[in-house]
């Protein structure tokens, strides 16, 4: 078993099915509060061609990685893990924004369905609130298994995924009957962290990619190596740098380039992720009330 591969994959499964679980979670309450419960079925048919067409994509994209021939595979290899890497980048960001939010978009989302009387308009509705978090899966899991692929570990990144989906759906279950022990603020908050390293893996497993085919050509000197101490890979025997390797990228013989993309994005992306969130402005009181209570 690989485990690094195996957390890689189940960590993104976790984080990114809470998320969906969670759109779906607020959108069946609010339905069972108003008396709407019949509308579960569409919601769910929403939700379900969601999954089935981000699963579509994503094996059509690694399908697709794997027939082509060098140095092919190593430039669409690498334009798929800067794409995952800058898709999840997005959206960490989007969610840290919106946190606070989504719920009563999400209500008003979900009124106006029903006010439109269409089957069609909430199954839409479901399927738009799990399209994107299903698209954003399936790119970053077909990075990670690119990325593990030469470790044999794309299998372990599947496996880690569905357990993740799945830990997801029981958590979402938990969400609808109105469960509030798992602090969802503190959830994203420190795994919005390690998707941070496990993109920056990602983009700097991209450049190592466009180094070896010739496409980057400054900076492919090894910085140092620690292929003595912490080897990366199945023939030096480390099972913590393999795990190091398929989570976050670790290399034990980075290229000069290679580790500035990685640290460089470390440094800016954590930053700004963990930044505090600004407040929202105060609604401004009107003038006909300001007068009166004067």
């Amino acid at each position: 078993m690989d485990v690094g591969a195996f957390t890689s994959g189940l960590l993104t499964g976790l984080r990114e099915g809470v998320e969906a679980a969670l759109i779906l979670a607020i959108i069946c309450a609010y339905l069972a509060k108003t008396g709407n419960n019949r509308h579960f079925p569409k919601i769910f048919l929403g939700a379900g061609l969601a999954v089935a067409l981000s699963a579509i994509l994503g094996i059509g994209i690694y399908v697709t990685v794997g027939s082509f021939q060098e140095p092919y595979e190593q430039l669409f290899e690498a334009a798929t893990l800067i794409l995952a890497a800058s898709v999840v980048t997005w959206m960490l960001f989007w969610m840290r924004r919106q946190a606070r939010s989504v719920r009563g978009e999400l209500h008003a989302a979900v009124d106006r369905a029903l006010n439109d009387g269409s089957a069609i308009a909430l199954a839409f509705l479901a399927f738009i609130a799990v399209i994107r978090e299903g698209v954003e899966t399936s790119l970053f899991l077909v990075g990670q298994a690119a990325s593990a692929s030469a470790e044999g570990g794309e299998m372990w990144v599947l496996v880690g995924a569905v357990v993740g989906l799945l830990i997801a759906a029981v958590l979402g279950v938990g969400f609808y009957h109105g469960s509030r022990r798992l602090n969802l603020a503190t959830f994203f908050r420190w795994t919005g962290v390690a998707l941070v390293f496990i993109a920056a893996g990602l983009l700097s497993h991209a450049v190592h990619e466009l180094i070896e085919i010739g496409v980057i050509t400054v900076g492919t000197q090894t910085l140092f190596d620690l292929s003595a101490v912490l080897p990366h890979d199945e023939e030096g025997g480390s099972i913590v740098g393999q795990f190091l390797a398929a989570l976050f990228g670790y290399t034990s013989t980075p290229e000069v380039t290679t580790f500035v993309v990685w640290l460089t994005y470390v440094v800016v992306v954590l930053t700004l992720f963990l930044r505090p969130v600004k407040p929202a402005p105060a609604a401004t009181a009107p003038a006909s009330t300001a007068t009166a209570k004067g």
